[in-house]
């Protein structure tokens, strides 16, 4: 009777540990004074900042959905980390929260040392635009549930906020100012009906789009707005990040039940990728399913509005106007 190795089933164990190995030094970049140890053990390890009064612990996790089969697709992998990184630390500043570490998750059929650690690089990136430590991760070599070196990936985000600020943030009012923080492009959210319209009008990604070939402006990484929000954190009344769901879902989110979200359609700037795939899209779905131009939305007092426009890069969006826990669009 032939007897079987590990590797037979098709997991390379000494490929997992070579990619273990190479990463250290990518995680390293993003250490500070409060990781303590480094990649490699049984967890991560962080010590938690000093100066907070009652500090509570935030998380956050999410994935690239999607997006990633046009990144394995196209053989283009390094952005996604960077997607990674930014959908996990945007949704955490969104409750005041400053992102304090980061772990991944990345799994699939045939572990190609070279890719993985091409994905891994963008992850620090994101890390170190984010301002946070990459402290550990989990690579997983699963055959049979994966085809080839197909791949997914996931990520964790834990940030630290005041226990005050949590249960008591400020009060929004009639007239606050709505903020837009300009996306980079689609994000990462979407995808599955970008994919259909590549697919159905038989879009190449090799074509010329805006200058350069579509797949680099599809694969253009999500912006990650929390050197933005640390800069304005106490001027800022809520944020709002505009993922899955559009506008039209995720603004809603963080009002009051007896206020509606009034946006000036006309104040929006759509990006030409938006442009090009709304020719295919019903019209109620484009605010439902793209951010169309907006990645995150500020609320701030009247007051504030003027200063945080010119020193952040955003525009002024709408206002709040009584209601009902609903957007408007005028």
């Amino acid at each position: 009777m032939e007897k079987l190795s590990y590797r037979d089933s098709g997991v390379n164990i000494e490929e997992g540990n070579a990619l273990v190995s190479q990463l250290k030094n990518l995680a390293k970049q993003t250490f500070n004074p409060n990781v303590l140890g480094g990649i490699g053990s049984f967890s991560g390890a962080f010590l938690l900042p000093k100066g907070y009064k009652e500090p509570v612990i935030l998380a956050a996790t999410d994935g690239v959905g999607t997006k990633l089969k046009l990144a394995i697709e196209s053989g283009i992998l390094s952005t996604v980390g960077i997607d990674l990184v930014a959908m996990c630390v945007n949704d955490l500043i969104c409750n005041f929260a400053t992102p304090l570490f980061f772990l991944d998750y990345y799994a699939t059929g045939k572990l190609n040392k070279e890719s993985a650690l091409e994905v891994i690089s963008g992850i620090t990136k994101g890390c170190l635009e984010a301002q946070c430590a990459l402290i550990g991760g989990e690579s997983a070599e699963m055959p049979g549930m994966y085809q080839n070196e197909d791949f997914d990936l996931a990520g964790f985000a834990v940030g630290i906020a005041e226990k005050k600020v949590i249960q008591d943030p400020p009060k929004l009012k009639i007239g606050d100012v709505l903020i837009a923080l300009p996306s980079s492009g689609i994000h990462s959210n979407g995808y599955s009906l970008v994919r259909k319209i590549l697919t159905q009008h038989n879009i190449s990604l090799d074509s010329i789009f805006d200058g350069k070939p579509l797949i680099e402006t599809l694969l253009t990484p999500t912006k990650i707005y929390v050197k933005t929000f640390k800069a304005f954190q106490s001027k800022i009344k809520a944020l709002a990040h505009i993922t899955g769901g559009g506008l039209i879902e995720n603004l809603p989110r963080v009002l009051p039940q007896e206020l509606d979200a009034r946006i000036l359609k006309s104040r929006i700037q759509t990006l030409p990728i938006f442009e090009m795939l709304c020719h295919y899209v019903q019209d109620e779905d484009k605010y439902r399913t793209f951010n169309m131009g907006v990645g995150m939305v500020l609320i701030v007092a009247n007051e504030d509005a003027d200063f945080i426009i010119k020193e952040s890069g955003g525009y002024l969006l709408g206002e709040l106007i009584s209601g009902t826990k609903g957007l408007k669009f005028a």
